[in-house]
């Protein structure tokens, strides 16, 4: 495999509006990621992606953008991003955006344009439609409920978005539109960009004919993602894109890539692939309901740790996916992979464990490496997400109570994710000193940088050490290039791997306890040195595996243990 300079890196995103408020609007801003980026260093992140950033309406928090060339006024200015570069690379960082080019917002230029001309040129810069028998074209769903249909007003048209009405889709079959797309991407990249996290990018190809399918719910719809699966072709796009933007500036993608086909995983992050990268999406996978969140099934440990297993053996001389535990889109990971019993501390170092030491690229996402959680909500009008309040309903009309749609929602909504960075125990979790956009999660008191950073035993400290680990110079070649090797597959509860370098040999095993009950495991090899714990001192733990012979694992244990054999 032909080594890339971002091969070894950890990333951490920032969700901008949440993140840090240095004005008192309430709203995260470019200002506040300046200040925290010494913060970011320390915590040992290399790449920072931000959510976007751009100008927009918001009505689907920034990811519908009406002006790709500015910066949204509530989080500052476009010097501001410039000395954000400027800063970031003082510190060896790398900065990505978020690259959302499905669609724009109905505010942008070009569909503003389009409405006044449905049949002149910027009309071909999205999909406008006629009707079918005074109809829609087809009988698509969005993504967000509804019909991904939306008249033209004063004509026969439609116009398609597969996310909100307000999210016209893009059109990628007309190259001018693609031109105009990819002089935006270069203008970013020429600033000084490391590259892009790309997101929905398989929608971009549709299939013109828009052909409608068997509804697949009560509504007479069928979800938009039907046609996304059913098309081929995309992979043209991608690699045109990667020609005229990426590829020039060695810039690092990470796609957000669903309903990939099989066996196009090469083609996609292979040594020549579309992308750098794209997210392991493989446990957020197992978490959807049949219907809706209402039905969602809890993530049963041990289909997730098949699934995960699963998707690092795929990657085997392919390439590298990113890591991730949780994002601006899912709820937190501690309050979703962990059982109650594990939802602790030691618990939340033991979910790190297993992730960040895994073959591929870490991804962290704010709050994470404090062990930030889920936020119960009292009633739906607390939630700002569109997603949450469409999944709320659904529920409703399927017969829950208020009490278990809000427990759906606690459970699934991507508000758990979005609310303020609990930085202290001071009021609004010292993220504003104004009234924050989305209320603070009550729990700051409790979980909050500040506190977590006067003790050595907290989550904050052990990320420090788990992101140190990985890349001591002793063990980077082993965590980065080494192979995957799934152990204990059999033992109820063992999230244990071995990471194995093919330059040295040298052995690495990572093993983790999720049940409530201590064991005791034998070990594949000699110990020689424990590297990590999440619960004793790395000295005890050696001298316990040594007197024994064995490695025992408390409940919510995990252990990180260089094996004899191979070079340290």
């Amino acid at each position: 495999m032909q080594k890339k300079w971002w091969h070894d890196k950890v990333a951490y995103q920032i969700y901008p509006k949440s993140f840090m408020d240095s004005n008192g609007d309430g709203i995260g801003d470019l200002r506040g990621i300046i200040s925290k980026l010494d913060y970011l260093k320390e915590l040992g992140i290399d790449i920072i992606w931000l959510s976007p950033i751009y100008k927009s309406p918001f009505v689907d928090q920034g990811y519908d953008i009406s002006d790709y060339y500015q910066i949204a006024e509530e989080f500052g200015t476009m010097e501001e991003f410039d000395e954000l570069l400027a800063e970031a690379k003082k510190r060896d960082m790398y900065i990505l955006m978020d690259l959302v080019v499905n669609h724009c917002s109905s505010q942008h230029e070009y569909f503003q344009k389009a409405l006044s001309d449905p049949d002149g040129e910027y009309a071909d810069y999205f999909y406008f439609v006629k009707g079918k028998d005074g109809r829609e074209p087809s009988n698509y769903r969005s993504y967000f409920g509804g019909k991904a249909w939306e008249p033209v007003p004063g004509t026969d048209k439609y116009y398609l978005h597969m996310f909100a009405k307000e999210q016209p889709d893009l059109n990628w079959e007309n190259p001018a539109l693609r031109r105009k797309v990819y002089d935006m991407m270069n203008w970013w990249l020429k600033k000084g960009l490391g590259g892009f996290r790309i997101d929905a990018i398989i929608n971009i190809k549709k299939d013109i004919n828009f052909p409608s399918f068997p509804p697949d719910g009560p509504d007479g719809l069928v979800s938009c993602v039907k046609m996304v699966e059913e098309v081929n072709g995309v992979g043209e796009f991608l690699e045109e894109m990667k020609h005229e933007t990426f590829e020039k500036f060695d810039a690092f993608t990470v796609g957000e890539v669903f309903n990939m086909k099989e066996d196009e995983l090469r083609e996609f992050i292979g040594e020549d692939g579309h992308f750098s990268s794209m997210f392991d999406f493989s446990a957020h996978e197992l978490t959807y309901g049949e219907h809706g969140w209402y039905d969602a099934k809890p993530v049963e440990f041990r289909r997730w740790r098949e699934i995960l297993f699963a998707s690092q053996k795929e990657m085997e001389g392919i390439g590298f996916k990113a890591n991730i535990i949780e994002n601006h889109d899912e709820p937190r990971g501690a309050s979703r992979y962990l059982p109650e019993y594990a939802r602790n501390e030691a618990g939340k170092k033991m979910l790190a464990t297993t992730s960040i030491l895994l073959r591929g690229i870490p991804f962290i996402y704010q709050g994470q490496e404090i062990g930030m959680t889920n936020c119960k909500r009292d009633d739906i009008s607390e939630y700002d997400d569109i997603s949450t309040k469409d999944q709320y309903q659904v529920a409703i009309e399927a017969g829950c109570t208020k009490d278990e749609a809000l427990r759906a929602c606690y459970e699934n909504s991507r508000d758990n994710a979005r609310t303020p960075m609990q930085w202290s125990g001071e009021e609004n979790a010292g993220f504003t000193g104004g009234r924050p956009w989305l209320s603070v999660n009550p729990n700051y008191t409790e979980i909050n940088v500040l506190e977590q950073e006067s003790r050595e035993d907290s989550v904050l400290s052990y990320y420090k050490k788990l992101i140190a680990l990985r890349k001591a110079p002793e063990y980077k070649e082993t965590f980065t290039y080494g192979s995957f090797q799934p152990i204990y597959e059999e033992t109820e509860n063992i999230f244990g791997f071995l990471r194995v370098s093919k330059e040295s040999g040298q052995r690495i095993l990572t093993a983790a306890n999720f049940g409530k009950e201590a064991c005791t495991l034998s070990l594949p090899g000699t110990a020689k040195k424990v590297l990590l714990s999440n619960m004793k001192k790395e000295s005890e733990a050696e001298a316990e595996i040594r007197t024994l012979g064995r490695l025992p694992l408390e409940s919510c244990e995990a252990i990180v243990l260089l094996l004899e054999g191979g070079e340290e």
